[in-house]
């Protein structure tokens, strides 16, 4: 009989996917009005999204998570381009991580390549071919690489940002944003909010622990809490986190790509500990690597699925000896390597990077839209299915869950093609029509092969009428 996944099991896989230092920096920008900009995201994103994942993951704890929760409430299709979605997005992710891997390597080496943009671009591409080469022997080395890159990659350097930094402060350096109470009222310009829509990034994947509802003991007390308890370590960590970095690094001084790192060089150095920046940098960025093993063949093994049931051409889901969808794996690497070129056409290594997260927000936003709308669907449609755990307040409730989750993630998806106004950013119609392209055409697939099987639809019924269909 395969065990069971308790509470801190399941909290584990969600703190896991989650907890990652590389996106400290966006929020530290802020300084301490940072504190009111998480709490508005934690009220219209995170909460919403927890209780969201909570009822579809135990009224319906089946495979494929999000794909199967909205393919059940709006069909294959939908649920197509939700799963398309999870793909697509780690396109323009995979090189943000990479940068930080890359960025974090630098400082093992020389920390004035951290800016180096050509520097970056080859260590990124080696990384990321490196690793679709080692996915291509399976799900089982993938995930063992994984395990390893969770702790080093993730868990390693969030303890070591809050004990770095606490240490540095309590030796009587001083902060560099001094603490007023008009500090934490946020400038509201809207350039300034720009960086909001990212924010989704730093809590992408509380639906974690929604896909192993089933593998848990007593999923409608096991999902809830597990949530709950990964919902309160991510908000520590991601508030402490980024105060912190924001107490050390000046605004003015930290880099999207290398802040992290940045903290760790200024402390340890002021500590006397300066011959562990290298090693630390290694750790980290290897550990990186390992951590992004899972997510590259993951979200293209849940494609591949799909290609089963039809929605997508076969070939694209075409698997070698070991079971993985080489076709996918290949046509990913393709788009990933276009999108880590970019570092080379922006005018800095920060805005190439915050360019990346924005695409990628706004195509993870597709995807939780359509788990709002589900669950609210569901209610209607499907009423009767056993929930272990339900949003609380009926159908009122459910409805204000979804609407203040559906509100947040459309203020989030406007605020994402507004050029920040703490990055040179150049041109504001070239950055608007460069997001709105990548976003388009990394969504668009799913809409071209339903258009697709349409057409072929047509032509098959014509060919059984007996009439003639031009080739």
């Amino acid at each position: 009989m395969n065990a069971k996944l308790g509470v801190l099991a399941l909290a584990m896989i969600n703190i896991a996917a989650i907890v990652s230092v590389r996106n400290l920096p966006v929020m530290a920008e802020y300084g301490w009005s940072m504190l009111a900009l998480f709490a508005l995201s934690i009220v219209v994103f995170l909460v919403p999204i927890a209780m969201v994942a909570a009822e579809l993951g135990t009224g319906w704890p089946r495979d494929g998570g999000v794909y199967a929760w909205v393919k059940e409430a709006f069909g294959e299709r939908a649920g197509f381009l939700a799963v398309w979605c999870d793909y697509a997005e780690n396109v323009a992710w995979f090189p943000t991580v990479l940068s930080f891997m890359a960025a974090s390597l630098a400082y093992a080496l020389d920390p004035s390549l951290a800016t180096d943009k050509v520097f970056l671009v080859v260590v990124m591409l080696a990384f990321f071919w490196a690793t679709t080469i080692v996915s291509l022997r399976g799900v089982g080395t993938s995930s063992w690489i994984g395990s390893v890159g969770t702790v080093a990659g993730s868990i390693v350097p969030a303890i070591g940002v809050v004990v770095l930094a606490a240490a540095y402060l309590a030796q009587g350096n001083p902060t560099q944003i001094p603490f007023s109470a008009g500090a934490l009222v946020p400038d509201v310009q809207l350039n300034n909010l720009a960086f909001l829509g990212g924010i989704i990034l730093l809590f992408t994947g509380m639906e974690m622990a929604g896909f192993h509802a089933r593998d848990t003991k007593d999923p409608g007390r096991t999902v809830p809490r597990a949530i709950a308890l990964c919902v309160g370590v991510v908000v520590v960590f991601s508030v402490v986190g980024s105060l912190f970095l924001a107490m050390v690094v000046p605004a003015s001084e930290i880099s999207l790509v290398s802040g992290t790192m940045e903290l760790f060089s200024r402390v340890l150095e002021r500590l006397g500990l300066g011959w562990v920046v290298a090693p630390l940098a290694l750790v980290v960025a290897f550990g990186g690597i390992a951590h992004l093993a899972p997510w590259i063949l993951g979200p293209a093994d849940g494609v591949a699925a799909v290609a089963a049931q039809g929605s997508v051409p076969p070939r694209l889901g075409r698997r070698n000896a070991h079971g993985v969808p080489v076709t996918l794996l290949l046509l990913q690497g393709a788009a990933g390597t276009v999108f880590t070129l970019l570092f080379l056409l922006v005018p800095s290594v920060s805005t190439s990077y915050w360019m990346l997260s924005a695409v990628t927000a706004q195509i993870v936003i597709v995807m939780y839209a359509l788990m709002f709308a589900a669950v609210v669907r569901l209610r209607h449609t499907r009423p009767d299915v056993p929930r272990p755990y339900r949003i609380p307040g009926g159908l009122p409730g459910v409805y204000l869950v979804g609407g203040v989750g559906l509100l947040g993630l459309a203020v989030a998806f406007v605020l994402g093609f507004v050029p920040p106004g703490q990055l040179a950013t150049g041109s504001t119609v070239t950055y608007v029509g460069l997001l709105a392209v990548a976003v388009v055409v990394l969504s668009a697939p799913p809409f071209v092969f339903a258009a697709i099987a349409r057409r072929r639809a047509r032509r098959d019924a014509g060919s059984d009428d007996g009439v003639p269909v031009p080739a």
